[in-house]
Order: structure tokens, then sequence, then C-alpha cells
């Protein structure tokens, strides 16, 4: 792993993690639009499971495409911030199987897990640690 690039800040975390919830938003939208062909009747996101889980496929993609394909999410991108493995290698699919639903805990303790990052030498969250990854500034 590259220890010469500095850890990402948890501001800078909070700004991606905005950003990514904007492109999240806009692929469950199109996801909607497309099940709207098929499906006419109203649907509540947290109320109806399988139109839950539906749109839970589509952030889930969306960030292991991202993680996998370039290391970083748009997020990432605009904010000059890339994930990078310890072992240096490319995040395989099960650490962005254990990343994501980690991220997931993260946030159902009342964000404690991504709070961790202001506690951590390294600045790493709960979900970077259990998937043994960092995000790191590119030096944008």
């Amino acid at each position: 792993m590259n220890r010469s690039l500095p850890p990402c800040g948890f501001p800078r975390r909070l700004l991606i993690l905005l950003y990514d919830t904007l492109a999240v938003v806009a692929l469950m939208m199109l996801g909607t639009a497309s099940l709207l062909v098929f499906h006419n009747e109203r649907l509540t996101a947290g109320k109806d499971l399988w139109y839950s889980l539906y749109l839970g496929v589509f952030w889930f993609l969306y960030l292991t495409w991202c993680w996998r394909n370039g290391e970083m999410t748009l997020g990432m991108r605009s904010w000059g911030v890339k994930l990078v493995c310890e072992d240096g290698q490319r995040l395989a699919w099960s650490g962005c199987f254990i990343r994501f639903f980690v991220s997931l805990v993260s946030v159902l303790a009342l964000g404690a897990g991504f709070f961790w990052a202001l506690f951590d030498p390294a600045r790493r969250t709960w979900h970077d640690k259990a998937s043994k990854t960092r995000l790191v500034r590119t030096g944008r």
C-alpha cells in the first residue's frame, strides 16, 4: 500500500458522502422510473420489502462498481480521493461486500463507524478497517 499519500480527512469524507448520495438518489429515480413501466401500483421504500431491496441493489452496484473499476466514486473523483487496499491490489468483490455492509452497520450505529475516523490514527472508518482499505488524497 502506498503510504506516501495522505489519508482523507473527515470533512472531505462528508462532502464525498453528499456527492455520492446525490448520484445514488439519481440512480434510484431511474430504477424507479423503469420499474413503473411494468408496475403501476404505489410503492414505498422502507415499507415495501421487495421495492426497498430493489433500490438497495442500485446503491450497492453503484458503489461496488466504482470501487472495483476505478477506485473512486463520483464524489471521490470530485474531491481528489481514491480507495486503496492494504495489500496494494484492486479491491476484491468480497471486500466490496464487507465494505458496503459494514458501512450500513456504521450508519445504524448512529454514525459511530464514520466518526471513528476522527480518532483513528490512520483516519479509517469501521468499513475501512473491516475491508482492509483506506481513503487517500490523490494530490488534487
